[in-house]
């Protein structure tokens, strides 16, 4: 069945960051599935991920899917650094530090300039899009119903940050870094570390103690069909098509995000999660490495609607991103249909 799509990018001009850096001639990529209700109220906000671009999205989009196309009008906005919108792989000076705080207020003016929204009835993330939807929630409290908040939390934890920087190092390490995160020439080798980095803290020690990850493991695995397979198809394959400044500058954006880094919060994490007007569903991995359970537990007394529901699952953080995964996908589905039906 199809449904009527568009895609674009919007031209938001030269932008004044947090850090009073300056991003000449912004431009930001996005795709919509569905229509637009007359009186605009159906819109869900799907960021991307970290390293994600809008097609690497819209698997769980789709009738009876997580996001229904036929009732929702979804706008997934490309985040800065992906390759897509402005990222240092294609655009001269792009600046050291763009926050989540920046990328937001840029979606929020293209909402309104290309569809005249200005109230979204859900914002959905996962992983950095996670990050995104509570700075959403943060930042424009009267004009956010809902969010999902998929993997994520309202800050980077410290931990969070050990594994970010240690992926920064070994960019940085590369022969082909010339500084601030910026590359003579693609840094193979590094990119391969990266990958097999990133594999260790993607996915539980359970995952692999159940050896889900060769095509001999019991189902539903990845396929490959030996470690060494794995880590070069999953991982290795998956960084070294992007761009190493482009990674490195998103690691920079994920390891500042925090809602209340900001002139409306001043720091003040616990007065940002109670300006949050938003129905806030915490959807935490259960055996997530980075993003966990622990921090959406912290955070929960300080919102006003909210509810915590893990995911029971060994597949780490990849629980929330689960497109070889029909039960978790599942699980996902049926609380985040439930929540958008209230």
């Amino acid at each position: 069945m199809a449904w009527p799509t568009q895609q674009g990018t919007f031209d938001a001009g030269d932008i004044v960051l947090q850090s009073g850096a300056r991003l000449a001639s912004a431009r930001l990529s996005w795709k919509t599935h569905g229509t637009l209700s007359p009186a605009r109220d159906n819109v869900i906000v799907y960021p991307t991920s970290y390293g994600a671009r809008h097609p690497d999205l819209e698997w769980l989009i789709g009738p009876g899917k997580i996001l229904d196309p036929l009732r929702w009008f979804i706008v997934i906005p490309d985040m800065f650094g992906n390759g897509l919108s402005s990222s240092p792989s294609n655009t001269p000076d792009y600046p050291t530090m763009v926050t989540i705080h920046d990328i937001v207020q840029v979606q929020r003016n293209a909402l309104r300039a290309l569809f005249g929204i200005d109230r979204i009835a859900c914002v959905y993330g996962w992983s950095m899009g996670a990050l995104q939807a509570y700075h959403w929630a943060a930042l424009f409290p009267a004009a956010v119903e809902r969010i999902v908040v998929n993997c994520g939390s309202a800050a980077t934890s410290v931990h969070n940050q050990v594994f970010l920087r240690s992926l920064m190092a070994v960019l940085e390490a590369a022969p082909q870094h010339i500084g601030n995160g910026r590359f003579s020439t693609e840094p193979r080798a590094a990119k391969r570390a990266f990958g097999r980095i990133y594999a260790g803290w993607a996915l539980s020690q359970d995952f692999y103690r159940a050896g889900l990850h060769p095509a001999v493991g019991p189902a539903p695995n990845l396929g490959a069909r030996d470690l060494e397979t794995f880590l070069k198809t999953d991982w290795e394959d998956r960084f070294g098509v992007r761009p190493a400044a482009d990674l490195y500058a998103q690691l920079c954006t994920w390891d500042t995000a925090d809602i209340a880094a900001n002139a409306l919060y001043h720091g003040d994490r616990p007065a940002a999660l109670r300006a949050i007007q938003a129905r806030v569903l915490l959807m935490p991995g259960a055996t997530d490495l980075y993003f966990r359970t622990a921090d959406n537990e912290a955070e929960l007394p300080f919102l006003a609607n909210a509810a915590l529901r893990p995911i029971p699952s060994i597949w780490g953080h990849r629980a929330g991103n689960p497109v070889a995964n029909p039960a978790d996908m599942l699980f996902i589905q049926r609380e985040v249909q439930d929540w958008l039906a209230h």
